[in-house]
């Protein structure tokens, strides 16, 4: 790797500028993962799609999104990450709207799938883009807390605005919110954003793109169909399916003369750990989003747009945890030190979260924050170590690699802490109860309203407090994780200087 110790240059407006115009289109891609969470009663009621139609118009953003993050963040490094950013802008703006006025489910369906694939352009460019502008290392982690922050707003944002659109308009006002984001993308863009790519970047492995989707699709598919309805071989076996072709894709980057994931990225001192810990760090946050969503609905019994307003409240801290958490490193703190105080933190947030009862909103929002602040330092710090470790001339391959492991952590939380929920909530049931209340709190509440009086009560009752008894029981385990990977993060990351790894991963060449 080319060392280069000269002094860098520092951004000015134009980057900071800049900076704000790429962080539009990510705040809606990642609100797109949420924003239908209110809108698919409408969507149902309108396009009258099948139960299946209704699950693809949901889940295909996700799939598809998740699918091609290797793909996109690789072409980005080969033909250029602003024009591939101006794509994807293109695409995402023409799909919002199709999606907008979509007179059938075939239609949304598809145009939530070029949504996907416009997202997966705009995610690695973007984070690969604020590698190449901010070349100052202080600077570049002061922007990538940006990053960060913006990102989880956009997940919680979603579900708020879906719901107030809604209920003041129609169901495709909330794509059509993404039209003036992408416009003005698409005219600042080539105005400010540098234009960055690989210099010598190799052919571009095709053989890799179908092995990659058919890696990460079939083990998120399964992860997250075991979350929602339980084990069963099906699951098991997509899992499985995933995991082999997952072996073939890393065979082939081995093998391969210009791969699409090159394996020296993971020689690269600090690169491998901080992709591992950003994948667990996307398992607990998620993980806690499993429960306290149901909880507040259905064991609180707020309305959806009451538990999605209630679930703002912890956000508010949450945008002064990765300034904090640059600020420490900046003055002199390891950064292994603060990694592994997030993840305390974190799972102190866990803690809190195991110690709620049925009838305690205001320690569960507490806990929530608690968790939040701890994973949004530790993300922005593993994403800043990352990038600055990686070549300059493969920001977007590292990117999108930091983004894969963020949706496998995401689908296996939901998996593994969902499995030890349900099996606790099952437990906890009194005998005799219907069998159909025993899968879900959703499903017993609604035999519980068919039920005479104080029958049904008890019901509903015993239920609520099975939930809450099962998210305590995977709070303790998410604590334990958590705590572990602090350890873990302390390990493996005491031998990397701040100094030493910017001024190694500076490369004159890519910009």
């Amino acid at each position: 790797m080319t060392m280069n110790t000269a002094p860098t240059a520092r951004a000015g407006r134009r980057e900071w500028t800049a900076l704000g115009v790429l962080m539009l289109p990510l705040l809606l891609v990642s609100m797109d993962v949420s924003v239908l969470y209110f809108a698919i009663p409408a969507i149902s009621a309108d396009l009258e799609p099948s139960s299946a139609q209704q699950l693809w118009i949901f889940d295909i953003y996700g799939f598809v999104l998740a699918g091609l993050l290797m793909t996109m963040g690789s072409l980005g490094d080969r033909i250029g990450r602003r024009r591939l950013l101006l794509f994807g802008a293109a695409a995402f703006g023409g799909a919002s709207l199709v999606a907008a006025y979509a007179d059938s489910a075939v239609t949304l369906i598809a145009a939530r799938a070029v949504l996907g694939i416009g997202g997966a352009t705009l995610m690695p460019s973007t984070m690969a883009l604020v590698r190449t502008m901010f070349t100052d290392p202080g600077q570049r982690t002061k922007a990538i807390g940006v990053w960060s922050g913006v990102m989880t707003a956009g997940i919680a944002l979603g579900s708020v605005m879906s719901g107030v659109l809604v209920e003041h308009f129609w169901w495709g006002s909330v794509f059509l919110v993404n039209l003036p984001a992408m416009v003005l993308l698409l005219l600042l863009g080539p105005v400010l954003l540098p234009e960055s790519r690989n210099p010598a970047p190799g052919r571009f492995d095709w053989v890799s793109v179908p092995l990659s989707m058919a890696a990460v699709l079939p083990v998120i598919y399964g992860l997250k169909e075991i979350a929602a309805n339980g084990w069963n071989i099906g699951h098991v076996v997509s899992v499985t399916v995933g995991l082999l072709f997952a072996t073939l894709f890393v065979h082939r980057q081995r093998t391969a003369a210009s791969p699409l994931i090159p394996p020296a990225l993971f020689r690269i001192p600090g690169f491998g750990p901080a992709v591992v810990l950003n994948l667990v760090s996307a398992f607990g946050m998620m993980g806690s989003a499993y429960f306290t969503t149901q909880y507040l609905q259905s064991v609180l019994d707020k309305s959806a747009l009451e538990a999605a307003l209630w679930s703002l409240l912890p956000s508010l801290p949450i945008g002064a945890a990765a300034p904090v958490a640059a600020g420490l490193v900046q003055r002199g703190v390891a950064r292994a030190h603060v990694v592994a105080g997030g993840f305390a933190i974190a799972a102190s947030g866990y803690l809190l979260l195991a110690l709620t009862d049925a009838h305690d909103m205001w320690l569960l929002l507490a806990a929530c924050a608690v968790l939040a602040c701890g994973i949004v330092a530790v993300m922005s710090q593993l994403t800043d170590l990352a990038l600055s470790a990686a070549p300059v001339e493969q920001a977007g391959t590292a990117s999108s690699l930091m983004e894969t492991g963020t949706e496998f952590g995401g689908a296996l939380s939901m998996a593994a802490l969902g499995s030890i929920g349900a099996a606790v909530y099952r437990a906890d049931l009194p005998d005799g109860t219907p069998e159909s209340a025993r899968e879900t709190l959703g499903g017993a509440l609604a035999v519980a309203e068919g039920m005479p009086g104080r029958t049904g009560e008890a019901l509903a009752s015993a239920a609520r407090e099975a939930f809450t008894a099962g998210m305590q029981a995977a709070a303790v385990a998410g604590a334990v994780l958590l705590f572990a990977a602090a350890v873990l993060g302390a390990m493996t990351l005491r031998r990397i200087r701040v100094r030493e790894e910017h001024e190694e991963a500076l490369s004159p060449s890519g910009v």
